[in-house]
């Protein structure tokens, strides 16, 4: 080859390979984008970090917040969920067929075969709820935008229902839809979207909220949990006045006998879905809300009272602390607090913008690696990391791991979901049951790749000790894991003292 054409090549080849030899020499990860991605996401695992080198940070953290990830999970696990009846009957066929099935047993005589039925009917709800709770669990691991993933968790636990009352194990798939459609959005539309939920109006008791009958509960726990925190300034009469204002929301029949609506209010009737507003059970009084008047009107007062709730300034304060607790530490800087709460109220709630304050704040990694992880997050840490994208074939194992810490999904009886700060979930009993479930994961021995009913043998236990790890994890541990990691007799002992360590316990 003449000298020209060979400079003329090795020109081209130059200007070709540059930008990748650009990528190349900046993909080194520091401290600092550890520190972020681990608050940034459930856990690392070889896709999260391919994700932010490409990106990089700002457009990664914009993506995320403008759900311009893809939602799409990897196909066996779409396919998993998708197999569930949970997801794929809706929610009014699932509650016509267990009001048949609960009619009919009520018809039947006392006796063995009355007996066998209504066991049917509660391990088919049993089912049911578990289906849903498989389904996030799957989410978290698998979900491409984590950001995402974590507030659906956030969210489901700060608007938490109990899946053991009533119906609303049937109604948990439909409600975790709810809660993902609105994770990012406006906060008032994410109240407005639980408040009509059939699991939150029966939880929480306002299905029978009515005119002459009034149920105080949801109102209650709307502003003391869901918008304003306690010592907020309202008073018993305002949580009296909005239960008023609640009268005639509920669920509408299933049963497939039309109402009969006086016609002076069938205009006034509201059906979303299973949603209704019934005027005939509403109390028409004028009301007075937080020092506010709201004229008798029907469910427009819903309406109203909700604006006025979600723009008080101590719900811009009481959610934003909750965010920062979740996200940044148990005791959150007051000054990351007050900007969430300034952005909150300027933007109207936008719940996407009150998260880019957070994240691109100096506040967020200022305690990095020391805020310890829930149950829920170790556990979807532990397995985004051990099996990195993998698809696995049974979920149980995950929920009953959950149990087992003490914190089952759609398990907290009371209203106020489980607690966010580390007290809560480190005793010396949790960390023992975190060492026989990293153990499980670690060697391998946890049917996860074993589908539910079937005596096969598991997969073998993972290779944690792959790029990730030395990239992301292993520059960055401390003396004594390295200490524990040497003293293991086998690559699964080594996975285990790994996955138990205080280095992955806390993000």
């Amino acid at each position: 080859m003449r000298p020209t054409a060979l400079a003329t090549l090795t020109l081209s080849l130059s200007l070709l390979l540059a930008p990748i030899l650009t990528l190349a020499a900046n993909t080194n990860l520091t401290p600092n984008d550890i520190a972020w991605l681990r608050r940034d996401s459930f856990g690392l695992n070889t896709t999260m970090v391919a994700q932010y080198r490409a990106l990089g940070r700002n457009t990664l953290l914009a993506k995320q917040l403008n759900d311009q990830l893809a939602d799409t999970l990897p196909t066996p696990i779409a396919a998993q969920i998708d197999s569930y009846d949970a997801f794929h009957t809706p929610l009014d066929q699932l509650l016509t067929s267990l009001q048949q099935e609960q009619q009919q047993l009520r018809n039947m005589p006392d006796g063995p075969e009355k007996q066998a039925a209504n066991k049917a009917i509660q391990q088919r709800g049993n089912q049911i709820g578990l289906q849903a709770q498989q389904a996030e669990l799957l989410h978290a691991i698998y979900g491409q935008n984590q950001l995402k993933e974590q507030l659906v968790w956030f969210w489901l636990n700060h608007f938490s229902v109990y899946a053991p009352k009533g119906r609303v194990r049937w109604e948990l798939a439909d409600y975790e839809n709810t809660i993902r459609t609105h994770a990012l959005g406006k906060f008032r539309d994410l109240v407005m979207a639980t408040l009509q939920s059939p699991a939150m109006l029966e939880f929480l008791d306002n299905a029978q909220n009515a005119k002459g009958h009034v149920n105080e509960n949801y109102a209650r726990e709307l502003m003391e949990l869901h918008t304003l925190g306690v010592n907020a300034g309202y008073t018993q009469q305002d949580v009296q006045q909005l239960a008023l204002i609640l009268t005639g929301v509920g669920i509408a029949p299933v049963d497939g006998k039309p109402e009969n609506f006086n016609p002076k209010m069938a205009s006034l009737v509201v059906r979303d879905g299973l949603f209704e507003f019934n005027p005939q059970r509403h109390d028409f009084s004028d009301k007075q809300l937080l020092g506010k008047p709201i004229k008798g009107s029907g469910f427009d007062e819903v309406q109203q009272a909700v604006d006025l709730i979600v723009k008080q300034p101590a719900c811009a304060q009481f959610i934003s602390r909750k965010l920062a607790a979740y996200f940044v530490a148990d005791n959150p800087p007051p000054a990351l607090i007050n900007k969430m709460a300034r952005t909150f109220q300027r933007t109207d709630g936008d719940i996407a913008q009150v998260m880019r304050v957070m994240f691109q704040s100096p506040e967020l990694l200022t305690g990095a690696g020391k805020k310890f992880k829930d149950p829920a997050q170790f556990i979807v840490s532990s397995v985004r990391l051990a099996y990195d994208g993998s698809p696995i074939v049974n979920a149980l194992p995950l929920v009953n791991w959950l149990n087992q810490l003490d914190q089952p999904l759609f398990g907290r009886i009371t209203p106020d979901g489980w607690p966010l700060d580390s007290d809560a979930w480190s005793s010396s009993g949790q960390m023992a049951k975190r060492f026989d479930i990293a153990h499980a994961i670690g060697t391998g021995n946890n049917q996860l790749f074993t589908p539910d009913g079937s005596t096969a043998r598991t997969a073998g236990f993972p290779m944690l000790t792959t790029r990730l790890y030395y990239d992301a994890i292993d520059p960055y541990l401390s003396k004594a894991t390295r200490d524990a990691l040497a003293k293991a007799t086998s690559q699964q002992e080594w996975n285990t003292f790994l996955l138990s360590s205080p280095d992955l316990n806390y993000r």
